[in-house]
């Protein structure tokens, strides 16, 4: 592939166990000229340093990274050719000050009200100024109007800003803009070692907490050149799928709730209570959070814990069959809303094929899970660290899909980070999705994604 041949010209850095390499502006611009020319490589991830800008790429089953100092305060832009680069460029230009040549310089976490500007840059600048209401393109068509919808809701949901253009009862485009829920997650970790930055990740995402957990210890393994024992491995695979089964069943519920379906609510909902009361007499929260850090995990599962898991995932499984036959109005419901033709993980074609993807996805983690849970090694569970300096990047895979971690290490400490989440692609993605539908169908598009502001208001 022309785009991964240009990259791996560049200079090879010390990043394990995915590599990156870094390029010269020149290697950089005609990357992004190959990557205008085909829709592969995928674009996973985007976001820098005091002195870099990284693109995460897919690369096969794997990933590697292109990297591009910073010349004068700028680099070019990658979303002319990658859309969905629009907004990690708009994040690091509020968080380092580094603007893209040719993207959109709006703001996008910082909303005017911070302290100081570009706070993750060697020398923050004095604060820009309110910039409220959110910068939205005008409407200046005939007929057409904008439609505002949050950050405020009336029910309990997470602060987004969704603005809708229609014209009439038809929704021509929408645009979505986050960073109510900035948390300084980047700064907090910095000068940090990875067990003690591990619980800033814990709480990026509560509904992903493990998969975030397991992608950033698996980093920071990989940047120490360390392995969790085998006996944490077997217990972290089982608590990721029982992670997704049970988000798989919260997305699932809140489009049940949204389509009026209260008693296939209640169901969905019931199972995923019951897993949570596992997880908890497994591991001692239902979230399983703070359990999975670097070098293994905190504490061993519980001496009846694997019984209740496996007592919880045989119940659904064994509900699973009626669970689906009660999906199959919700399916109907769902037919051709949303289409897009991506191949996405989770997101290809209507909203309808996104849901029966969650319910497929239920069935593979309950396997997962007992497999898992089937006699796991014995031994410890966690293994000390070494005081070292290294970089690594490793994911894990969501119920919305893969979460993917950087870091680099300077003598045990975090000199930069950054985390992956899905919701960088995803929140693109039910945008487009919106584009020609009517107005009434868009929150049932948006639940589609199981689309979340947590992972991407860091």
């Amino acid at each position: 592939m022309i785009t991964l041949d240009l990259i791996r010209r560049g200079t090879a850095e010390a990043c394990r166990p995915w590599p990156r390499f870094s390029l010269t502006p020149e290697a950089w611009s005609a990357m992004a000229a190959a990557l205008a020319q085909s829709p592969e490589p995928g674009l996973l991830g985007l976001w820098a340093d005091t002195q870099q800008v990284h693109a995460l790429l897919r690369d096969g089953a794997g990933a590697l990274i292109a990297s591009v100092g910073v010349e004068g305060g700028r680099y070019p832009a990658l979303s002319p050719a990658r859309p969905a680069a629009s907004r990690p460029e708009r994040m690091i230009r509020d968080l380092w000050g580094h603007a893209a040549t040719g993207g959109d310089e709006r703001a996008w976490l910082d909303h005017g009200r911070w302290p100081m500007a570009h706070p993750l840059s060697p020398r923050p600048g004095l604060p820009g100024g309110a910039v409220e209401p959110p910068q939205f393109p005008a409407a200046e068509e005939p007929g057409v109007t904008q439609v505002p919808l949050g950050p405020v809701h009336g029910l309990i949901h997470e602060p987004a800003h969704l603005r809708l253009v229609t014209l009439g009862d038809t929704v021509l485009r929408a645009e979505a803009r986050l960073g109510y829920a900035h948390r300084g997650i980047l700064a907090l970790m910095r000068g940090k070692s990875p067990r003690a930055a591990a619980r800033f990740i814990a709480r990026l995402a509560a509904e992903t907490t493990v998969a975030h957990s397991l992608a950033f210890a698996r980093a920071a393994e990989a940047a120490l050149d360390a392995q969790a024992p085998p006996r944490a491995a077997a217990l972290r695979a089982a608590m990721l799928a029982q992670e997704r089964v049970a988000g798989c069943l919260d997305d699932l519920a809140r489009l049940a709730d949204a389509a009026g379906m209260a008693p296939l609510h209640a169901a969905l909902g019931e199972h995923r209570e019951m897993l949570l009361r596992a997880a908890e007499r497994a591991f001692g929260h239902r979230l399983m959070m703070d359990v999975v850090v670097p070098g293994g995990l905190a504490a061993d599962i519980a001496p009846d814990g694997a019984a209740a898991l496996c007592q919880a995932g045989e119940a659904l499984a064994s509900a699973l069959p009626s669970l689906r036959r009660r999906l199959d109005p919700l399916l109907g419901r769902l037919d051709g809303l949303g289409a897009i033709a991506t191949a996405t993980w989770m997101a290809g074609g209507d909203a309808a094929a996104r849901c029966a993807a969650r319910v497929a996805e239920i069935g593979r983690s309950l396997d997962r899970l007992r497999a898992a849970l089937d006699s796991p090694p014995d031994g410890p569970v966690s293994t000390a660290l070494p005081t070292a300096s290294g970089e690594g990047l490793d994911g894990a895979d969501s119920q919305r899909g893969t979460v993917w971690h950087w870091l680099r290490l300077d003598h045990g400490q975090i000199a930069a980070c950054f985390p992956c989440d899905p919701g960088w692609l995803l929140w693109p993605l039910a945008e487009t999705a919106m584009a020609d539908q009517s107005m009434e169908e868009e929150q049932m598009i948006r639940l589609s994604f199981g689309v979340a502001c947590a992972g991407v208001d860091v």
